[in-house]
């Protein structure tokens, strides 16, 4: 065995993992993806397609993702003046894994929701 092994390094978390979770582990931030792969939306169609979201949070969330570059903020020039928001390149790069996701907490968390047939379970 060699003496210089790091241990704590084989048990250190992939980098790659922390990053995505640090950003889409927060509260919120998953669901406003997923509402935005299936087509851009407006700031209020985002709101009412979030149960329980405020605005604060919505526009907070939006522009954490919008810094890492996931989606673009576009205005719509009036009247009325409207914000709608869609996914980036690589932020629809996201869809597989949020499918993917979509489908292992459906075989192996409990619904207590009581939601079912989202957008993401369309093949």
């Amino acid at each position: 065995m060699d003496e210089n092994h790091d241990s704590a390094a084989c048990k250190r978390v992939d980098d790659g993992i922390t990053r995505v979770f640090q950003l889409l582990g927060k509260r919120w931030s998953g669901p406003i993806v997923a509402v935005l792969v299936e087509q851009p939306a407006y700031f209020a169609d985002l709101r009412r397609a979030i149960p329980g979201i405020s605005e604060r949070m919505l526009s907070d969330r939006l522009a954490e993702l919008g810094a890492a570059g996931l989606v673009l903020r576009e205005v719509d020039e009036g009247p009325p003046l409207r914000v709608s928001y869609r996914l980036t390149g690589a932020g629809a790069a996201l869809e597989p894994a949020l499918r993917e996701l979509a489908q292992w907490a459906k075989s192996h968390l409990p619904d207590v929701s009581g939601c079912t047939g989202t957008a993401l379970d369309r093949p």
